[in-house]
């Protein structure tokens, strides 16, 4: 399964990301959507999974939930928009652990790209793809794409769309 991974739209939706994509068989956005339109568009171009950020409004938090929860080639996913990152979870996901830890935990909010282990859980990949998205303070827009095979993440891509231009 190929995944394509994406965050921090605000609205915005760069046209290089229709032939990154093109090879995926999933689309994941973890947030901050930012217009239906937007999501519509990419669901008309391959099966999304996606859940509603901070800035999103109630048509888009009808749409989708605030967490995804599922299994993917075997690995547990859970992916939400505002988390932390290793080991500087929000008090909410940490209380989540406790009882659940995913295979992959992907979030997005920062719009800083990270992908690492998680040392104190040990089967735990974080992902955030960073921003696609012109609104906010990085620098470079990027998306994430890998495959997913056989219980295992590999040929991670990391896929710079450009520099964010100024608003």
């Amino acid at each position: 399964m190929k995944i394509g991974l994406i965050s921090d739209t605000h609205g915005y939706l760069d046209e290089q990301v229709f032939s990154y994509f093109e090879p995926c068989d999933e689309l994941w956005h973890a947030g901050d959507i930012g217009s239906l339109e937007l999501i519509q568009r990419l669901e008309a171009f391959k099966p999304v999974r996606a859940v509603y950020g901070n800035i999103d409004d109630q048509q888009i938090r009808i749409s989708y939930p605030k967490d995804q929860k599922f299994v993917c080639e075997g690995l547990e996913v859970w992916i939400t928009h505002i988390g932390g990152y290793p080991p500087k979870y929000n008090p909410q996901i940490l209380n989540a652990f406790k009882t659940y830890i995913p295979h992959i935990f992907i979030c997005g909010h920062s719009h800083i790209l990270k992908v690492m282990p998680d040392p104190k859980h040990n089967k735990l990949l974080y992902m955030n793809p960073g921003a696609a998205g012109k609104h906010g303070f990085h620098h470079m827009r990027t998306l994430l794409r890998f495959d997913i095979n056989a219980k295992k993440v590999s040929n991670l891509e990391v896929i710079e769309l450009g520099k964010r231009a100024v608003l």
